[in-house]
């Protein structure tokens, strides 16, 4: 069974991870990524405590612990865009979880929740981290979160959202709603650590997650690489591999730039390819395949087979458990033959 965390993508990057050090509780030094039955929603009632399972390989990480003075190791309220969501948010996820904070300035219930949420984050040091997105200036990530009135409130645990609520709540309630978050996140650690592989000491994975921790995913690729040339059937390295240079893609990626070309040329394969890396890093993987496969359809020949080979590779970097990648698969073939 897999044994390594990641995105959904995710992830991650581009950009830095914060530090990373060990898990409270089990003292595993990951952050479980793509837990589909790690779910609550609302804020009172939550829904029951799921079991811990285990993980799908991939990408990183460390979950940032504070230092021992108790301050955090990093910003725990950070301000966030588009151009930013998949460094802060989505990579941010693969260490330590985020809760996003939907707000804009005409809204009356935001400003009760917003000081809630911040005082929170600051008073748990750093377990997890704020990040606050203006709707108004934003429009589509809040329309990929599936924000249909503010304040909501989700939380991202590895790429993914676990748990939501919307509206202003009592601070007890909002308290209650934290402290169960980080409960399924440490039991769901302390259920990766029970289970742990005999060879999860692999050299090479453990300095690709370390250069994840410090941000380097350059040195992340090649120790990946590393393990691949040892094993080249570690389905961990593949997938680790394959998040991480999805991320070196998109990292310097101008988004705007990108779509005036696609809008002044649609059928300008390389800046559909990019957007698509773009998307699917955003958390909007199933837009981002389903372009692609619109292009396999109007291509042909050496333009139509580059695209194949990127979507696939996206599969790859995706894994089967992300639900998108099952119907990108039959609607690839579907254009394919």
């Amino acid at each position: 069974m897999p044994r390594r965390s990641t995105m959904s993508p995710g992830s991650p990057p581009p950009g830095s991870v914060p530090p990373g050090s060990r898990n409270a509780v089990s003292g595993d030094p990951r952050l479980p990524s793509q837990l589909a039955s790690l779910r609550f929603a609302g804020a009172v009632p939550l829904d029951p405590k799921p079991a811990p399972t285990r993980p799908p390989a991939g990408v990183g990480g460390s979950r940032p612990t504070p230092p021992r003075d108790g301050s955090p190791t990093g910003p725990v309220i950070i301000d966030v865009s588009e151009e930013t969501f998949a460094t802060e948010v989505l990579q941010r996820s693969m260490q330590t979880p985020v809760v996003i904070d939907f707000w804009a300035a005409w809204c009356g219930p935001c400003k009760q929740l917003s000081p809630i949420l911040e005082r929170l984050a600051e008073a748990d040091g750093g377990r997890w981290v704020l990040a606050k997105i203006d709707v108004d200036a934003n429009p589509q990530l809040a329309q990929a979160a599936g924000v249909q009135g503010i304040p909501a409130v989700k939380a991202v645990v590895g790429g993914r959202i676990i748990g939501e609520f919307t509206g202003a709540v009592p601070e007890r309630e909002v308290r209650g709603w934290l402290d169960q978050l980080l409960t399924l996140v440490d039991e769901a650690s302390a259920g990766l650590a029970a289970g742990a592989d005999p060879d999860l000491a692999d050299p090479h994975h453990n300095a690709a997650e370390e250069a994840l921790t410090q941000g380097d995913l350059d040195a992340a690729a090649e120790a990946y690489r590393s393990r691949l040339a040892e094993a080249p059937d570690d389905a961990d390295a593949v997938l680790g591999l394959a998040r991480v240079e999805l991320f070196q893609r998109v990292a310097t990626i101008d988004v705007a730039s990108l779509r005036s070309r696609l809008s002044a040329d649609p059928d300008d394969v390389e800046a559909a390819v990019m957007l698509a890396d773009v998307l699917v890093a955003k958390g909007e993987v199933e837009t981002g395949l389903n372009r692609l496969v619109s292009v396999v359809w109007r291509t042909a020949g050496d333009e139509r087979e580059r695209v194949r080979a990127h979507l696939v590779s996206l599969f790859q970097a995706l894994g089967d458990e992300e639900p998108a990648v099952a119907p990108a698969r039959r609607a690839l073939s579907a254009a394919l033959f």
